[in-house]
């Protein structure tokens, strides 16, 4: 399929700059004709879509975005375009002519500036994906995008579990810590599908409860008829108009929760989720990356120092407000639940200790810590 006539996609902006809509049909066809383009029937049929796609959409990206299973979408310059769809990544022939201008474009259209003042975006486009762009002289060797897929359906805890992604024993652990109100993080590297279990555990909470999820920008979709989404705002231009998480938490317990979520905690904000899990909203959850459960303790540590506080200040909440954690791993095609642990300790030491740990092929082997979790949870052995 041939590329869109620049002088067409030219004209198209003039009139709907100038209060058309976006011609579509007969209308656009006789635009491309007055504006001398040839196209062919297979270009013709496909020109309205294409349109909307340079206009509203991610021009050459769309049609990757739309393909089924794609969670990322990375553009590293005009012919190197790679895509994952659960496999890893891979490279895929899509050329974008001109890179820096499709991200100032999507920057735009998600609300944010884009250029040599601000080099680097991070926003969430109108239909939910996530954009992340970044200008030279930052990016050495061109503009480079990063989209990542907002995935609309929500899993069920069976549907997880029929895939492979969490081993029966596993998911019997799961319903009995959502049941009992376990405060939770869940961990694991970027891309192991913390935000789909995340919302497929809310999926699990009862119906009359009211969850407030927090976030920097809104991936959490889960199946609950009951969810609050708050989404930090950044300052504009000037500056103005900043709403941050920290905000967000204590308007969150203004709201009457029943149960508070936080998204990725990243850096400081682990202040705000600790904080959120030790509010009395028993059930309440965040993400964290983390290389296994024992490491969560070391990796909440320094993320405690960004916010000023310290070991003792933060195994002190954790004690307090954090229950288990559940970790993620990916092998391969295979996103799973590869550990559970459960927090313990005094003082101002505290560890996460094994309760079980999974295989990619659901073999399950239960830790030192198993026996007291499955009586304080309720689970069979």
């Amino acid at each position: 399929m041939t590329a869109l006539d620049p002088r067409l996609l030219a004209r198209v902006r003039e009139h709907v700059a100038a209060g058309g809509p976006v011609p579509v049909g007969a209308a656009l066809a006789t635009m491309a004709r007055e504006g001398g383009c040839v196209l062919g029937q297979e270009d013709l049929a496909a020109l309205p879509d294409r349109v909307r796609a340079e206009l509203l959409g991610a021009g050459p990206l769309q049609g990757l975005l739309a393909l089924p299973g794609v969670t990322d979408v990375l553009v590293n310059g005009p012919r190197d375009v790679w895509i994952d769809r659960g496999a890893g990544l891979e490279r895929v022939d899509v050329h974008v002519p001109d890179v820096r201008a499709l991200a100032v474009r999507l920057a735009a259209a998600g609300g944010r500036r884009l250029d040599d003042a601000a080099p680097v975006v991070d926003a969430a486009l109108p239909d939910g994906t996530r954009l992340h762009a970044v200008l030279p002289p930052v990016a050495a060797g061109g503009a480079v995008i990063s989209l990542r897929v907002l995935r609309r359906h929500a899993f069920t805890l069976d549907d997880l579990e029929a895939g492979g992604s969490v081993a029966p024993a596993v998911g019997a652990a799961l319903r009995a810590l959502v049941a009992g109100r376990a405060n939770l993080l869940v961990s694991g590297g970027t891309g192991t599908g913390k935000t789909t279990l995340l919302a497929t555990l809310l999926g699990l909470v009862a119906p009359d409860q009211r969850v407030v999820c927090v976030e920097d920008a809104l991936e959490l979709v889960p199946d609950h008829p009951h969810v609050v989404h708050l989404v930090a705002r950044r300052p504009n231009v000037e500056g103005a108009g900043e709403v941050d998480l920290t905000a967000l938490v204590r308007h969150a317990l203004r709201m009457r929760p029943d149960r508070i979520v936080l998204g990725e905690c990243r850096g400081a904000e682990v202040r705000e989720v600790l904080t959120a899990l030790n509010t009395g909203h028993d059930g309440s959850c965040a993400t964290v990356h983390a290389n296994t459960v024992a490491d969560v303790p070391a990796r909440l540590v320094a993320l405690g120092a960004l916010a000023g506080m310290s070991p003792g200040a933060v195994a002190a909440q954790a004690l307090s407000g954090l229950h288990a954690v559940v970790h993620l791993r990916r092998a391969g095609a295979l996103r799973y639940v590869a550990q559970v642990g459960a927090v313990a300790g005094g003082g101002a030491g505290w560890e996460v200790e094994p309760v079980l740990d999974a295989a990619p092929d659901g073999d399950v082997r239960p830790g030192r810590a198993w026996s007291a979790f499955a009586r304080r949870w309720g689970v069979s052995p």
